[in-house]
């Protein structure tokens, strides 16, 4: 297993100009290695708790820890709290167009001069777990959405990150890929179990997950 418990104790974040902040006092205890769906209805703060505990956004108080690990609160040693300890997949999977799916899944290695061959190994491994092994020469372009979506949850998991934080991954997806991505979604955490924290807006997918939180408006 690769998760990590994760701990959220009384977050308290407010937007600039907000009548209402979006978290007070709000906590969360999830064990590690388990997928933990995010449900409620929009606007109740679900992709903002994402962020936070992505270290992607500030809050004004309480605090977030993965395992012993606290989200830090400047910039730049949240970026690098996120290099080391999440991976995150959204509804659209941003893949770099001018590289290749296996080239997108090396970047964040090559990005540190840091491509072993063990590495090279695993992403190996990967693209075969996520069936796409065969698409590993081909351009973002040349992918259908479904193909596309598999990559985008590949990429996430490349580091082995603690926490796998996933935004609708399958939101923009036909009902049937929908359905072989979110297999594919399940698959992947029940062989590496990262702590999963999944926000989606479809009963169904919600109700195949080990735990479901809904947020309530405020």
């Amino acid at each position: 297993m690769i998760g990590q418990a994760l701990s959220i104790q009384g977050l308290k974040k407010t937007y600039p100009d907000a009548e209402h902040p979006v978290f007070n006092g709000f906590s969360l205890d999830v064990e590690a290695g388990c997928l933990c769906a995010l449900v409620g209805v929009s606007g109740v703060g679900k992709t903002t708790l994402l962020n936070c505990v992505a270290g992607l956004d500030r809050w004004e108080d309480g605090s977030i820890r993965i395992g012993a690990t606290p989200v830090p609160r400047s910039a730049e040693d949240r970026s690098l709290y996120r290099r080391e300890h999440v991976g995150l997949a959204f509804q659209q999977p941003h893949l770099l167009p001018e590289f290749t799916v296996l080239e997108n899944l090396e970047m964040p290695f090559r990005i540190e001069g840091a491509l072993t061959a063990g590495r090279e190994s695993w992403i190996q491994e990967l693209l075969e777990m996520v069936g796409i092994a065969h698409l590993a020469g081909r351009l973002p372009n040349q992918l259908s959405s479904g193909q596309a979506a598999r990559v985008g949850l590949a990429r996430a998991l490349v580091r082995r990150p603690a926490l796998w934080l996933l935004d609708e991954p399958t939101g923009n997806l036909d009902p049937e890929t929908a359905d072989e991505a979110f297999a594919l979604l399940l698959k992947l955490h029940q062989e590496l179990r990262p702590t999963t924290l999944l926000v989606t807006h479809n009963p169904e997918l919600a109700s195949r997950c080990e735990r479901t939180v809904r947020l309530g408006a405020h």
